[in-house]
């Protein structure tokens, strides 16, 4: 009997061993990413700024009295707060409401900065997943390509590109996101080098999967962390590119308008109004941090070697 209840027991013992053993296997790649990625303070209150910002740039337009395209002939450089005719950060030179404007030219830098971002992934995926993969001839154009492409000057390739298709709202992150896509193809292409001669894959090519499918069901998924790190810190490179854009006069054109094309408004009436250019910035720089600092926050909680 007594050793009937020690084997027993030893046997409950390696049961719950087991089981916190299958519980640290369960616990996935990304469920442990998003617990660290909240005990990162910075990444954390960083995700919350953009959220925030998103919201409000695209619900708060709803709840003012002003339309950002409207102009208050009675109050032309009104100072904050007018609340008592909905102006609560006053207006311009030409009489528009500030916040309505800024609301606005927040929405048109988020959706440049998401849809670019999402053409420079679609196509830098794509290019860099088949090079590695492939390799051979295959790769050596592609990233010759890359290489031709890298010499040209960023900013001279997208004012052909806006010279050739226009200065067009739904071309103009058409045109960023087929620039910045070159930098998505390197990452990519030597993550899939490095996978391409792992087990998993070999066992696939076993099994009789074709190469599309190897790429998109076993490559792809694999390389999701790297690409997704790579999206958050892409997107304020490409806000940034296209607030230099509006503040040359080659982005956005008025009435439409972008916190760029704020700041470029703001500067020329610093001396008066010096609101017009702090408010933008200061709207723009935190959304540009807060990518920054996420991306940076992401990139530690998916790196495995400090898990």
């Amino acid at each position: 009997m007594e050793f009937f209840k020690i084997f027993s027991q030893s046997s409950e013992r390696n049961s719950k061993s087991l089981n916190s053993f299958k519980d640290v296997e369960e616990r996935s790649l990304w469920s442990t990413a998003i617990q660290r990625l909240i005990l990162n303070r910075a990444a954390f209150v960083s995700a919350l700024l953009i959220i925030f910002l998103a919201f409000i740039c695209f619900v708060g337009p709803y709840f003012l009295s002003w339309s950002y395209d409207e102009i208050d002939w009675d109050l032309i450089e009104a100072t904050p707060p007018n609340i008592n005719n909905g102006h609560y950060l006053g207006t311009d030179s030409l009489g528009r409401d500030l916040l309505a404007r800024i609301l606005q030219g927040g929405q048109v830098s988020f959706q440049v900065g998401l849809l670019a971002t999402m053409v420079a992934v679609i196509i830098g995926v794509t290019v860099g997943s088949l090079a590695g993969f492939l390799g051979g001839w295959i790769d050596q154009v592609l990233m010759r390509i890359v290489d031709i492409l890298y010499v040209i000057p960023l900013m001279f390739f997208i004012i052909i590109l806006m010279v050739i298709f226009g200065r067009n709202f739904y071309l103009m992150f058409i045109a960023i996101g087929f620039v910045e896509w070159l930098t998505m193809s390197r990452i990519v292409r030597g993550q899939t080098m490095a996978l391409r001669h792992r087990e998993f894959i070999d066992s696939a090519r076993v099994s009789g999967s074709s190469n599309t499918r190897i790429i998109l069901k076993h490559i792809i998924p694999n390389i999701l962390g790297v690409v997704i790190v790579y999206v958050t810190l892409t997107i304020p490179q490409v806000i940034l590119l296209e607030s230099f854009l509006s503040f040359l006069g080659l982005g956005v054109q008025p009435p439409m308008t972008s916190w760029g094309a704020l700041i470029s408004e703001g500067a020329r009436e610093m001396e008066i109004t010096p609101r017009t250019l702090i408010v933008p910035a200061l709207f723009l720089s935190t959304a540009l941090f807060s990518f920054n600092f996420l991306g940076d926050g992401l990139r530690d909680a998916l790196d495995p070697r400090d898990r």
